[in-house]
C-alpha cells in the first residue's frame, strides 16, 4: 500500500517543490527591496543546493517504490528514467557550473547573466512537465485499478 501511495504522491510532491522554488521563489527574490544580485545569488545557491538534495531523496523514494512493483507499467518507468537523467545532469554538471559562476558574480569577476541559467530553466521546465505526467500516469494506474 505504501509503495502505491509513494508512486502516486511523490511525483506531485516533487512537482510542487520544483514549481515553487524554480519558477516562483527564484525570480521573485530579485524583486524584493534591497536584494542585490550578489545577495540573491548567495540565497539562491543555498536554496538550490537544498532543492537538489530534496529532489535526490524524492527520486530515491520513487525508485525504491518501483522495486517489486511490476504493475507500474513501462510508460511510468520510462518517464521516471528521463526525469532521473535530467536530475543527474543537473546534479553532476549544471549545478556545479552554476555554483562556480554564482561565486564569480558574487566576487565581482563575472557578469550576472549566463546562458547556463537558461539551460537549467529549460531542463526544469521539461522535468516539471514530466513529473506531472508521471503523477497522472501512476494515479490512473493505481487509482482506477483499486
Amino acid at each position: 500500500m505504501f509503495r502505491k501511495l509513494a508512486l502516486v504522491a511523490v511525483p506531485f510532491i516533487w512537482f510542487g517543490t520544483v514549481a515553487a522554488i524554480s519558477f516562483m521563489e527564484a525570480p521573485l527574490k530579485f524583486q524584493a527591496p534591497g536584494v542585490t544580485i550578489p545577495l540573491g545569488l548567495g540565497i539562491g545557491r543555498l536554496v538550490f543546493f537544498a532543492l537538489n538534495k530534496m529532489e535526490l531523496v524524492l527520486a530515491a523514494v520513487f525508485l525504491l517504490s518501483l522495486f517489486g512493483n511490476r504493475s507500474v507499467g513501462k510508460a511510468a518507468t520510462t518517464i521516471f528514467a528521463i526525469i532521473a537523467l535530467i536530475l543527474c545532469v543537473e546534479t553532476l554538471w549544471l549545478l556545479p557550473v552554476l555554483d562556480v559562476r554564482a561565486e564569480e558574480v558574487i566576487n565581482g569577476t563575472a557578469e550576472p547573466f549566463s546562458k547556463m541559467h537558461f539551460i537549467y530553466i529549460a531542463l526544469d521546465a521539461v522535468k516539471l512537465i514530466l513529473l506531472f505526467v508521471l503523477g497522472t500516469v501512476t494515479a490512473r494506474r493505481f487509482l482506477v485499478r483499486d
